[in-house]
């Protein structure tokens, strides 16, 4: 009993001496501490709301505007360090060490974070755009650091790793994306006036562009029929929507002014 009372002793008096020798010090490196996640805040948010209003990428803007606090933060860190009085020369070197060991573990991710700061930087494509890389295709919902997030046509969230976009080839036709569409007509019918009726029932459909305008115009001559491409850009979020509106817009369009469609004509040869 009376060992177990002279351990709780010494650990009181342990205590009691870190407590006289150090409070002052890690009093003062928490305030210091606190005072860099204030500070590190404030420029943080200055620095967003003047990248606001340069029109600067969201994206990017948040991204630089996180990084300027982490340095900020870090640097008061380092104050705080030396008030304790613990040199941060070992500290450092062992960080190096173990960062170059993380790296090789984490190969992956870290070349993902690379390749998502090389888009943030180079603003290859932004949020609204419409992008097609790697067989995928989509509005682009969300840039991280690590993915970009696709919405898809259908409704469909495609995540694709940073890595696999940049260095490949990759399309970005914005906010909408282009639609080729074709059409029969009887030869015997008013070419120049069928590619009329066509322009003029495009143009009056809600969600197709303007600028650029839909482009139509004949296409190729064939079997039975004379073949009438349009050409014509869609909103990405309403593709399959407008698609089908297109079609059955142009098959009124000519039924209705009696534009003949020939029905497909396949000739079949019976060999004995």
């Amino acid at each position: 009993m009376e060992e177990q009372i002279n351990v709780v002793q010494q650990v009181y008096e342990l205590i009691v001496n870190f407590a006289v020798t150090y409070s002052f010090q890690l009093l003062g490196a928490l305030i210091v501490i606190g005072v860099g996640f204030l500070v590190g805040g404030w420029v943080s948010r200055i620095l967003l709301r003047v990248l606001t209003q340069r029109n600067v990428d969201v994206t990017l803007r948040q991204f630089i505007a996180a990084a300027l606090r982490l340095v900020v933060v870090g640097l008061f860190l380092i104050i705080a360090l030396n008030q304790m009085g613990i040199s941060i020369t070992p500290l450092i070197a062992a960080i190096g060490g173990l960062a170059v060991g993380a790296s090789l573990a984490i190969q992956g991710p870290v070349s993902n974070y690379g390749a998502g700061f090389v888009i943030i930087l180079t603003r290859m494509y932004k949020v609204g755009d419409t992008i097609s890389v790697q067989g995928c295709s989509g509005l682009v919902d969300e840039i991280t650091l690590a993915t970009t997030i696709l919405t898809a046509e259908d409704g469909e969230r495609i995540v694709i790793p940073n890595k696999h976009i940049v260095g490949e080839i990759h399309r970005n036709s914005f906010g909408n994306r282009v639609y080729e569409g074709q059409i029969g007509i009887a030869y015997d019918s008013d070419v120049e006036r069928a590619v009329t009726l066509i322009s003029d029932c495009l143009g009056n459909i809600d969600g197709i562009a303007s600028d650029p305008a839909p482009v139509v115009g004949v296409n190729s001559f064939g079997d039975s029929s004379i073949v009438i491409d349009y050409r014509l850009w869609v909103a990405t979020d309403r593709f399959f929507e407008l698609q089908h509106a297109a079609n059955l817009a142009v098959f009124r369009a000519l039924n209705d002014n009696g534009i003949a469609i020939p029905f497909p004509q396949r000739e079949v040869r019976l060999l004995s």
